[in-house]
């Protein structure tokens, strides 16, 4: 059985998250992982249905995520969660559990500029938060706590699709929690232009 990681996206709400883990999990499966996804909306509504958006909700909300991470990654599963989960001490928290089963934690900063954030935002969340008619919205009126020493930060406003694959994928290798290939490809760009409100 091979090494269960859990590679933890963190960043606001449409930097690009989503986008990433739907063009990784193909390329991961294809290399004969076995990957499951923790996508922060969909564990929102099914295992998190009725916690709200105080530090308390959110928190609880990170740590049922990072459960079940946890006991994918300790059975040999490659996870995937992608959720904004805005504070270091519940991400740390989480880390220290998954490590301590033997799995690895990898830590991925997906990093925009809220310019950025604004100009990709078909929802207009960002502007309607920033003009005061959205409360607790992270990054805005709620703060978000960007990773200190992350394993990796991908840049999504000045990198494209593939480039931020690359690096996570060269990252993945370079734990060994992946066998290196020297045919690694891309079928096709994707944009980041989806907001979610994980």
């Amino acid at each position: 059985m091979s090494q269960g990681f859990v590679l933890w996206f963190t960043g606001l709400s449409g930097a690009g998250k989503t986008t990433l883990t739907e063009a990784l999990v193909p390329v991961l499966r294809e290399r004969g992982l076995k990957v499951e996804v923790l996508d922060g909306d969909e564990v929102r509504t099914n295992l998190s249905k009725g916690l709200g958006f105080s530090k308390e909700d959110r928190d609880t909300n990170i740590r049922r995520i990072g459960y079940v991470a946890r006991l994918l990654a300790r059975n040999g599963v490659a996870v995937i969660t992608a959720a904004i989960s805005p504070y270091k001490e519940v991400r740390d928290e989480v880390r220290q559990l998954v490590e301590a089963d033997g799995a690895a934690f990898i830590e991925t900063y997906v990093k925009a500029s809220l310019d950025t954030l604004v100009s990709r935002d078909v929802k207009g969340l960002y502007k309607k938060a920033i003009a005061g008619e959205i409360k607790q919205f992270t990054g805005v009126s709620d703060p978000y706590e960007a990773p200190v020493n992350p394993e990796l930060v991908v840049e999504t406003d000045r990198e494209t699709v593939q480039e931020s694959l690359a690096k996570i994928i060269d990252q993945l290798e370079e734990s060994g929690l992946l066998e290196p290939t020297y045919e690694f490809a891309f079928e096709s760009e994707a944009e980041f232009s989806q907001v979610g409100a994980d």
